[in-house]
């Protein structure tokens, strides 16, 4: 995993940019803490910062290769899964290779296929290749968008980089937004729509896309996208199906060069691919699996079961410890320190998040950082199988709205009036979740209630899903992390979107057909267990200290969110303890405390980005 930069302008020979081109790289340290290359080659300079996994001593970036008077030029965030299998294939195709790291392969493929050679690969990724015989810069971004690739193309300029904090170093792009961006931020996020940089003339690349720039402008399509397919396999078959794409999918994910650990939280998803992973490593001689948790001081105090959260987790973990042997590390974290991180994990994203379940996840990938470079998550699952809340209950099926987002007046009424009316939030978000809508591709013949699941997985998978890969990406990277996420693999997403809402949920059951397809591999207990999301904290000290931050935000007459917001309105809410606690904010995990928090980061980001708005 890496960070990537750059920029092309057709009319200038860049060779006197290198000042600028390594401050843009030198600002995704964080993201590759292991090695910094540049190249710059008359109209095009590219920056690498590098986190070694594959072939530590040859895998240094921007790679080149020079063939028959041409030159291709890589710069690469990401893993290719399939490496291996490309690799004999390319050099069966009369390729020869001098290191044993995929982006050699990567970039051979390109030269051999050309643009096409995204067809064939199997993994996460965003990269650029300089392409000196087609003269144009080649990018493309993995199919569900697991790594992030921002650009901006000004005044004739194409920037693009892994995050936007690089393209801001650019002189030409500044950190304006106008209504499109307010709107994300107030009533849309931390999600965001596919595709918008928020800032003004940034955008990202959107999941399985390809963009070409060439003297003759920049274009971008679709090389991949969900498929509506009829779906013949019984129960018995499609839980066999995907048990055998998710144990090859595993096996793939577990190859590296430096130390791999899972994160494991004693649910479903996260037990069944350490599970899967101390099966390998059995099989294969090679030793004890760490596993990782996170927990909060004096969270089993607090600690009250609702809907979304209905049991602690670490009974669970405990108990899938002790069942597969790992060697564990409990790791936890105290109200003080989710305070302090708040303003880095806001810094990490570029732009407000998802407040503490950020925050946390920033210091719990920095003490992962300690003992392992690559770890696997169970980010998704839910996504494509149906785990969460919304796809059970009738009054979110048919809210009409995004469902992890169901109080758009509540968030509308947040704004000062001046603001109100310029973004039109409600309106706004009716328009986004249309366009999302029409986008769903059905099959001839769905029943209408067949139909209505299928538009609640795209939504997930398309609208949801992204929103909890850049937090994974970036709190991650953000602390030289690579986190590989196993049911982000294209095939298993592909095959189950297509897997009928009356066997996704066989024994009546959320995410019942992968409780199926793992039987045998977890304990009955475990498998089913009812399911919990990322702990978050429950201590109060913590609702007292961010509640707290955005009263003196508000006291204090600098303050750039002032003119965005209703004081009066954000005020009576933290003097309401009922709304402090139980606000309906984003998702199953932020409410009330995380409304404070994100404020908060909002003010702390529009300061230290030195946001104008416009």
């Amino acid at each position: 995993m890496c960070g990537i930069t750059g920029f092309i302008e057709w009319n200038r020979d860049l060779t006197t940019e290198s000042n600028l081109v390594q401050s843009m790289t030198s600002c995704l340290e964080k993201r590759g803490p292991d090695a910094q290359g540049t190249w710059i080659s008359g109209p095009c300079a590219f920056g690498h910062r590098r986190l070694s996994v594959m072939d530590p001593e040859n895998g240094a970036q921007p790679m080149i290769i020079q063939e028959e008077g041409a030159t291709y030029t890589i710069v690469y965030n990401g893993e290719i899964y399939n490496a291996p299998e490309l690799k004999d294939e390319l050099r069966r195709r009369g390729r020869t290779f001098r290191t044993h790291c995929d982006t050699e392969v990567l970039l051979q493929a390109y030269i051999e296929w050309g643009p096409d050679c995204v067809y064939r690969l199997n993994g996460i990724f965003a990269f650029a290749v300089w392409d000196s015989t087609r003269e144009h810069v080649f990018f493309a971004r993995d199919r569900l968008g697991v790594k992030p690739l921002f650009y901006s193309e000004i005044n004739e300029t194409l920037i693009f980089a892994s995050e936007p904090k690089s393209i801001l170093q650019h002189p030409k792009m500044e950190a304006v937004i106008g209504p499109e961006g307010l709107a994300e931020i107030f009533v849309v996020g931390p999600a965001r729509t596919p595709g918008h940089g928020i800032y003004r003339n940034m955008h990202e690349l959107r999941p399985g896309h390809v963009m070409i720039f060439s003297r003759a402008g920049l274009r971008s399509y679709a090389y991949w996208k969900l498929e509506a397919e009829p779906h013949a396999d019984s129960v018995d078959e499609t839980a066999a199906n995907i048990r055998t794409l998710l144990q090859d999918t595993m096996e793939r994910q577990l190859l590296s060069d430096v130390p791999v650990c899972t994160l494991l939280s004693g649910g479903l998803d996260s037990s069944a691919l350490t599970a899967l992973a101390v099966d390998y490593y059995r099989r294969t001689g090679q030793g004890q699996v760490h596993t990782y948790s996170v927990d909060y001081v004096d969270n089993d105090k607090y600690f009250q079961a609702h809907s979304y959260q209905p049991g602690a987790d670490a009974p669970w973990i405990k108990r899938m410890v002790e069942e597969l042997g790992t060697e564990h590390h409990w790791i936890s974290f105290d109200t003080p320190e989710l305070i302090g991180a708040l303003p880095d994990s806001t810094l990490a994203r570029d732009l407000p998040g998802m407040a503490d379940v950020d925050a946390s996840l920033l210091l719990f990938c920095r003490e992962i950082k300690k003992g392992a470079t690559v770890a696997i998550s169970g980010e998704a699952a839910d996504e494509v199988f149906g785990g969460y809340p919304w796809f059970h209950r009738e009054e979110l099926l048919s809210s009409g709205t995004f469902p992890w987002s169901v109080a758009t007046d509540l968030r509308a009424g947040l704004l000062s009036p001046e603001i109100r009316d310029w973004i039109a939030p409600e309106r706004y978000v009716a328009d986004r979740y249309s366009q999302a809508v029409a986008e769903v591709p059905h099959l001839e013949g769905e029943t209408p209630e067949q139909a209505r699941m299928r538009t609640m997985s795209y939504l997930n998978i398309t609208r949801f899903m992204p929103t909890l890969l850049d937090r994974k990406d970036r709190m991650s990277m953000a602390a030289g992390l690579e986190v590989r996420v196993p049911f982000c693999d294209h095939r298993l997403v592909q095959y189950v979107w297509n897997v009928p809402w009356e066997i996704k949920s066989t024994g009546d059951r959320e995410k019942g057909i992968l409780r199926k397809a793992l039987e045998g591999i977890l304990p009955d207990d475990v498998l089913y267990r009812k399911k919990s999301p990322y702990p978050k904290t429950h201590n109060p000290a913590y609702l007292d200290a961010v509640r707290g931050q955005v009263l003196a935000i508000l006291d204090d007459p600098s303050s750039p969110i002032l003119p965005l917001v209703d004081a009066a309105r954000v005020r009576e809410i933290a003097a309401s303890p009922e709304s402090s606690t139980h606000l309906p904010w984003f998702g199953q995990l932020m409410s009330g405390p995380q409304l404070f928090a994100y404020l908060a980061q909002v003010n702390h980001w529009l300061k230290t980005y030195r946001v104008a708005i416009r």
